[in-house]
């Protein structure tokens, strides 16, 4: 078995600058039978019936008759024996693949350990040897073999997913289509044997299987999904250089002083982004300020208050609030800013409106609350 590469390594190997490398796409579900596999391969005879070059590295039919005859309508490179403990397995062959060096590989169960005396530990690493050699990649994943959803799953389901990939490598996929299906119809299928045995199926049903499972399982799955697709619209955003805000996510700005009452504007922000499903950043300014100790220490209060009620905590450096948030609400394509405001009057009044102004110029378009306080 060779050395394992860290993840640096492999994203060296894997990224541009000659875009040479294959195109990863993942078939993501939230549970054994909603699809993955079968939709991996109807993509694949789809492919090969334009031409393409299509080959299957490994496809876990798991005894379903529908996968085995979509597999079949594949050309396939024989699995390599490995003996183990005394008991021979198959694994997938990754060098003759190589060899064989298809525009397209199908690689199921992207978690899998391979056995050992194999060329790789896990077949994530097999796959990326395939994508740095220049072939397309199509593989499945659920969401609970995902390295920091695991730990999630087990406090949701009591049961321990030994076989995990590290996020980076999925976040790494060109593209992850979701594979959905409600959990009324995905135990509709179990009851019908289309997954596992009637035996096997109850006590599933009864375990793995509860709706209640199914139905968190599934929103973890959703998430991780529209994760991703908001990363692949913040990437494009860069390479094109789109200044203004597209709003299709709401993103929320909370400015965060030293006064004790700022907790309240927080309290405030955080209800508003849980009724927006709103992605929430609490930012205070360094302004070059001189303050106290005591208001230092009300200031890290407020930010530790902020990350426990689900916030990013951000500290900037600038020559003023109104110039750094505006900054800031450009780079993170904020929507909303939120601003608290004591009853002032004279000049500390014409200076937050000042501040005010100096928003609204630099900033993109994004709506401003201003959240009254009663004065320090």
């Amino acid at each position: 078995m060779t050395a394992r590469k860290t993840p640096e390594q492999w994203l060296e190997v894997i990224s541009p600058p000659k875009r040479t490398r294959g195109a990863l796409k993942l078939f993501l579900g939230y549970a054994p039978g909603v699809g993955k596999t079968y939709t991996m391969l109807s993509e694949a005879i789809r492919r090969h019936s334009r031409g393409e070059d299509v080959v299957i590295g490994v496809v876990e039919t798991h005894g379903r008759k529908a996968i085995a005859e979509l597999a079949a309508q594949l050309e396939a490179v024989p699995r390599r024996k490995l003996e183990y403990k005394g008991t021979e397995f198959e694994e997938m062959d990754i060098d003759a693949l190589l060899a064989r060096n298809g525009r397209v590989v199908l690689v199921d169960e992207l978690a899998h350990t391979n056995i050992p005396g194999s060329k790789h530990r896990k077949r994530y690493e097999d796959v990326l040897e395939l994508l740095a050699a220049g072939s397309d990649v199509l593989s499945t994943v659920n969401i609970q073999h995902l390295e920091s959803i695991a730990p999630t799953v087990r406090t949701i389901t009591g049961i321990h997913v030994r076989e995990t990939v590290p996020d980076w490598v999925v976040q790494s996929a060109d593209e992850a289509v979701m594979i959905d299906l409600t959990p009324e119809a995905l135990q509709n299928r179990m009851r019908r044997g289309d997954i596992y045995g009637s035996e096997r199926a109850e006590q599933a049903l009864r375990n793995f299987f509860r709706r209640g499972n199914l139905i968190a399982l599934r929103e973890l799955a959703l998430r991780q999904v529209a994760e991703q697709v908001d990363q692949n619209l913040e990437s494009y955003m860069e390479q094109k250089d789109i200044q203004t805000t597209w709003p299709v996510r709401e993103r929320i700005v909370v400015c965060v002083g030293e006064s004790p009452k700022g907790q309240y504007l927080i309290a405030r922000a955080a209800r508003m982004a849980r009724r927006m499903e709103a992605e929430l950043y609490a930012v205070h300014v360094d302004a070059g300020g001189d303050w106290s100790e005591a208001d230092q220490k009300t200031r890290d209060a407020n930010l530790q208050f902020a990350e426990s009620l689900g916030a990013t905590a951000v500290r900037l450096k600038g020559k003023d609030v109104a110039t750094a948030v505006a900054a800031f609400a450009r780079e993170k394509h904020v929507t909303q800013v939120i601003f608290g405001r004591s009853a002032v009057d004279g000049f500390r009044k014409l200076q937050y409106l000042r501040a005010l102004n100096r928003l609204l110029e630099g900033a993109p378009a994004v709506d401003i609350h201003i959240v009254t306080q009663e004065p320090d």
